[in-house]
């Protein structure tokens, strides 16, 4: 256990330095401003202050942990061994104020300042700090935080840590269950119509094919991607899309009864959440009602949501999924842009600045998508390997948690997803390989 002593304990402190010393260090720690208490503590102990009381491990702060509200905030970049870092902090036991520059980071704060944003009303990764000073692709609040342990115990060699372990959550947005079935005679005529007009013969044929059961629709991979689950032992969670019918939002119907079926087949080997529809960024009425249909598809609580098209507006958004007691959201990524958006690999609670509360809803942040390679990036398929592998690298040397955000449609081989069918399970099978390497 550790000992933290700081002039005043707000609730910005100890949110980040549980985050980086518990979630992210497993080390257990205390808190207080009792200097008495402070001083005749023999154990390993950290001041947290503008100046030390002694000899110890010694952090001078920076204003941000005792502020309230969003203020202007002064950043320029540095270089810790060669590791982006901001928030200098002068005859510190390390260069910087990591707690202040990791609730920076974490709290998304600067997504709180006026920003450009683009054609969705998304914040974009190129308004964010970490795209601008170039570590996006690196979780730097975990390496920071092994960066500073390594430091802490040359100061207290006895200390004893217990070290987590590397761990993988894949995940599948389902915006659309079936490519042809399902969709109605309206729908049906329309695609049928695009398919002459297109001269896609071929494809209106595969149309019919699929509807009538002699052929599987292209989108119809579910059992495959469960065969992987069980084959490699990971961790797979489903977000079905069962808004309304708009412009954003074209799932087959929720009232239908073969889309109803899959969703209660799938909830039988792998967990199932909400993808809310689009125009529930700001609308809880709307967010509370598909939540409520999908739970009486389910007949259970849901717990865990990522919004469509990771349309994100904070904090509205994230105060919406608490007040209909939403406990885990995986939206936390750039669609643009691989890395980490909230600069750590490791989930983490939701921070509320307006409230300045840490709150009950833990935040799951994504680090790749497959639609952010090929789309966005214009990688093809072998690029696309390669990238994903380099984040996973990234994330196993901090013993993180790497989470993968696909679509079903990527197994389809339709012109968009030629040549990806594959990927998925490759890169699943490279994840099961072990890497060794750490941050020493």
């Amino acid at each position: 256990m550790i000992l933290i002593y700081s002039h005043k304990i707000t609730p910005r402190l100890t949110y980040i330095f549980k985050h980086i010393f518990v979630r992210i260090l497993q080390i257990e720690i205390s808190f207080t401003s009792d200097i008495s208490e402070f001083v005749s503590f023999s154990g390993p102990k950290l001041t947290y202050a503008k100046q030390a009381l002694g000899k110890e491990f010694f952090i001078r702060s920076h204003d941000l942990l005792f502020q309230q509200g969003i203020q202007d905030v002064e950043i320029s970049m540095n270089s810790w061994e060669e590791v982006p870092c901001f928030f200098p902090s002068m005859n510190s036991s390390i260069p910087f104020d990591i707690f202040a520059a990791g609730f920076y980071l974490l709290s998304r704060y600067e997504e709180y300042f006026p920003h450009k944003e683009d054609q969705y009303e998304r914040f974009p990764a190129s308004e964010s700090l970490a795209y601008k000073s170039g570590f996006l692709e690196f979780p730097v609040i975990d390496i920071w935080a092994y960066k500073f342990l390594k430091v802490l115990k040359e100061r207290y060699p006895d200390f004893e840590v217990i070290e987590r372990e590397f761990e993988y959550i894949s995940t599948f947005d389902i915006d659309i269950a079936f490519d042809y079935k399902h969709k109605g005679i309206i729908r049906t005529l329309g695609g049928t119509s695009r398919d002459i007009l297109s001269l896609r013969i071929g494809k209106m044929i595969q149309r019919y094919l699929s509807i009538f059961g002699l052929l599987k629709d292209p989108f119809d991979a579910f059992d495959r991607i469960i065969q992987i689950q069980n084959r490699y032992e990971i961790k797979t969670l489903f977000f079905f899309q069962i808004g309304d019918y708009t412009t954003y939002d074209k799932n087959i119907s929720a009232t239908n009864t073969k889309f109803r079926s899959l969703i209660k087949s799938v909830s039988d080997y792998a967990d199932v959440g909400l993808h809310p529809s689009y125009f529930t960024m700001r609308n809880s009425e709307k967010l509370k009602k598909e939540k409520t249909r999908l739970e009486k598809i389910l007949n259970r609580p849901i717990y865990q949501s990522r919004q469509h098209f990771l349309r994100l507006d904070l904090p509205e958004t994230y105060q919406n999924l608490i007040d209909l007691e939403v406990l885990e959201d995986y939206t936390m990524g750039y669609p643009s842009h691989v890395g980490f958006r909230a600069s750590t690999c490791t989930p983490f609670y939701f921070y509320d600045l307006d409230y300045e509360i840490q709150t009950p809803l833990k935040v799951y942040p994504f680090a790749v998508m497959d639609a952010t390679l090929r789309d966005y990036l214009k990688l093809k398929p072998k690029e696309a390997f390669r990238k994903m592998v380099a984040i996973k690298n990234e994330v196993q040397k901090v013993n993180g948690t790497l989470i993968t955000l696909f679509h079903n449609e990527i197994f389809s081989k339709n012109e968009r997803w030629k040549d990806w069918e594959n990927i998925y399970e490759g890169f699943v099978k490279e994840m099961t390989l072990k890497n060794d390497k750490k941050i020493q």
